[in-house]
């Protein structure tokens, strides 16, 4: 398929890094038609533009990348999704697979290689940064366990479980979600009802454990 009918979106926390990755796929022929920093502006920005290629950083504000990529392929099928991270645990990678991506790349990679892994995702192929073994497609493969209570929240419970844990009231995160901060209180009961957790700090305990958030410098 010809790359200059794609259009692009960036999700990326730092300003600079975008710019670098928008010079970078514009000069591979790909139109980017939209760039954020934060997880729940991602979702909104994918289902208006339905872009053909999601370029996404896992570490972000609202929403982290994971819970982004597995929202926005149920908002854009056709969408292809490349996943440029720090992270190199298996855990990540293969969450990140079973989720959708194509391609995983190491930041810190040389530029070809991230070139190589377009080159990949424009073809349909999968790819992943030379250090990670290819034993983790096939553990992406693998039959999942579906008894993961985090499985059992909707959108909107991961939406707010985020948020919560990353230190935003329920005004704020009724602001930011366009709903009543009781809905926001409703929805919070409701997941930490699912997730068997009891009080706010079991609940950001829970959101670092998961990887969801990061934890907080002292």
């Amino acid at each position: 398929m010809n790359r200059n009918n794609w259009t692009a979106i960036i999700v990326e926390d730092h300003p600079i890094v975008r710019q670098g990755l928008r010079t970078l796929l514009e000069r591979q022929g790909c139109q980017v038609v939209a760039e954020t920093g934060d997880g729940l502006e991602a979702l909104q920005l994918i289902e208006t533009h339905q872009p053909r290629l999601l370029l996404l950083d896992l570490s972000l504000k609202g929403l982290n990348g994971l819970e982004v990529l597995r929202q926005a392929r149920r908002r854009a099928r056709s969408m292809r999704v490349l996943v440029l991270s720090m992270y190199d645990d298996d855990a990540y990678v293969v969450e990140a697979l079973r989720s959708g991506a194509m391609a995983y790349v190491l930041k810190g990679s040389p530029v070809e290689e991230l070139v190589h892994a377009l080159k990949a995702v424009y073809q349909g192929r999968r790819y992943l940064s030379a250090p990670l073994s290819e034993r983790l497609l096939a553990q992406a493969e693998a039959p999942q366990d579906l008894r993961d209570p985090y499985e059992t929240l909707t959108d909107r419970e991961r939406q707010i479980l985020h948020l919560t844990a990353e230190g935003y009231t329920s005004r704020e995160i009724a602001e930011r979600l366009f709903i009543s901060p009781r809905t926001v209180e409703k929805h919070r009961e409701n997941l930490m009802a699912k997730l068997d957790i009891h009080s706010q700090a079991e609940l950001i305990h829970y959101a670092v454990q998961r990887g969801l958030v990061q934890p907080r410098r002292p």
